[in-house]
């Protein structure tokens, strides 16, 4: 077992606990123990292992934090990453600034390519899908599916509208997180009306 690569790890857990949700926690301590036990060395990123075996159809997210393998369940997808021309056309078209943030080129900043559905929902490496981000959005986009970032943007635009007992503020947010509701997306974010 000394040869085993993290990935590989990573697998073995999750084929010997099958059909059962396991939660992050439990997952990560026994990688970072079994790995450092087994070669000495530290885990660096039990996270980003986790996350690609969901990405590629291995493991299901059952809610966040949590995930189960199912062997009938396991599906290979290919993910799709942008070619150099397609970068550089989506750089251009969004003149080398995060579509968030405006920050880019000229501030030194580095710019990324991201899969607006991203890879593991079925995005496509297409121009139409891609977006020039800044590290830190990308980061949030990330760990916070952009339904949810919206969601969350929405909550605290409604907050502050109360605060300020701006009417019209309220009435549109709260009309779009009704629609959040209605067709149920990210009901695990609770937004107190």
């Amino acid at each position: 077992m000394k040869n085993i690569t993290q990935a590989e790890l990573v697998k073995q857990y999750f084929k010997n606990n099958p059909n059962r949700d396991i939660k992050h926690p439990e997952i990560v301590d026994w990688l970072t123990d079994t790995y450092k036990k087994n070669t000495g060395l530290v885990f660096r990123d039990p996270d980003r292992a986790i996350r690609k075996l969901h990405q590629e159809g291995f493991l299901i997210k059952v809610s966040k934090g949590i995930y189960r393998y199912e062997p009938s369940n396991v599906k290979k997808r290919v993910l799709e990453d942008f070619t150099s021309k397609q970068k550089k056309i989506i750089l251009k078209r969004d003149d080398y600034k995060c579509v968030i943030c405006g920050k880019g080129k000229k501030e030194g900043v580095e710019l990324h390519i991201d899969h607006i559905k991203p890879k593991d929902l079925g995005g496509k490496a297409t121009i139409e899908n891609g977006q020039t981000l800044c590290p830190q959005h990308n980061f949030i986009k990330k760990n916070l599916k952009q339904t949810e970032t919206g969601k969350k943007m929405y909550i605290r635009l409604y907050e502050l509208a109360k605060k300020e007992n701006n009417k019209e503020l309220i009435e549109f947010t709260s009309a779009i997180l009704e629609v959040y509701e209605k067709i149920h997306i990210n009901g695990h974010i609770e937004w107190e009306k």
